[in-house]
């Protein structure tokens, strides 16, 4: 409790709803604990003895570790976030720092536009990209490279959909950031594309964590264009792995493998949470008070 306090100390919140916010946090840290101790248990003394700790052991997550290919489905998950938050990062950055310094009037609609996109929905897109993708791959098998792997095409999609929040995000940062710092690379000889990369980009560190942590976290956890785009199962992510675990799961009654599975898959995101959490705050409390 005293880890995740720290997040909510430096901002002024009513005591009424930092109270609610102490229970909520309270109830997932319950529920968290409690999947937690499940994932070391057996089936039949999580029924008789829900609230136990008795007969604890690893079984369940060797059980769904290879029930559920998640090796295979580990490494697809860590390469498809790896190339889509670099992608992310590299296209988002520049486009938001022209548009944060830009003078035209076509910037602000721009912006505007990125803003709107915050709120389509991929169930709105998912036939469009499913039919982008099946046509990119006959495109690139039949006239350009012979071969196409449905995981690239998964990438591009997570590019396209995350673009509008990326770039968003970062265009108020960069404006929140003194001008002056350019204006001095500037009498120092440094060029644009110099000044970006070696002045503002490590001013905008924040910033950037806290859109590339975001990012890896909605990434990782990408279930429906997954079980879209991708039909072979050797090239799906760990939540395609976990829901197929789920359906195997309910007909062998193995609940500890099933609570182990959940572990596997959530685990890492919530370390990469606490790892990175007092600096994503910093962050973005830093962009609202400049």
């Amino acid at each position: 409790m005293r880890t995740v306090g720290r997040y909510f100390g430096d901002i002024a919140i009513p005591r009424a709803i930092k109270a609610v916010l102490w229970v909520f946090v309270a109830f997932n840290l319950v529920i968290l604990g409690w999947t937690l101790l499940s994932s070391f248990r057996g089936s039949r003394s999580l029924w008789t003895d829900p609230l136990g700790a008795d007969g604890l052991n690893v079984g369940g997550y060797a059980r769904a570790w290879h029930a559920g290919d998640f090796a295979g489905m580990a490494l697809n998950s860590a390469l498809t976030t790896a190339a889509s938050v670099a992608g992310i990062m590299a296209l988002s950055a520049p486009a938001a720092y022209a548009l944060a310094r830009s003078r035209r009037r076509s910037a602000a609609p721009v912006v505007t536009y990125f803003a709107a996109g915050l709120a389509l929905p991929v169930q709105a897109v998912l036939i469009p990209y499913q039919t982008l993708s099946i046509k990119l791959s006959q495109f690139m098998v039949d006239w350009v490279t012979g071969w196409w792997d449905a995981r690239i095409s998964l990438v591009i999609c997570n590019v396209a959909l995350s673009l509008p929040f990326a770039v968003f995000v970062l265009t108020g940062y960069f404006r929140s950031l003194p001008t002056e710092l350019e204006e001095a690379a500037a009498l120092d000889g440094a060029g644009s594309l110099r000044t970006f990369l070696q002045v503002m980009v490590p001013v905008a560190r924040p910033g950037l964590t806290i859109v590339a942590v975001l990012n890896v976290i909605g990434i990782w956890n990408e279930l429906l264009l997954v079980m879209v785009l991708i039909d072979d199962p050797k090239k799906q992510t760990l939540p395609a792995g976990l829901s197929q675990l789920s359906s195997t799961m309910q007909y062998t009654s193995d609940w500890g493998g099933l609570f182990a599975g959940v572990v596997i898959l959530v685990a890492p995101m919530i370390l990469l949470f606490f790892w990175f959490g007092r600096k994503i705050m910093d962050g973005m409390t830093l962009g609202i008070s400049k």
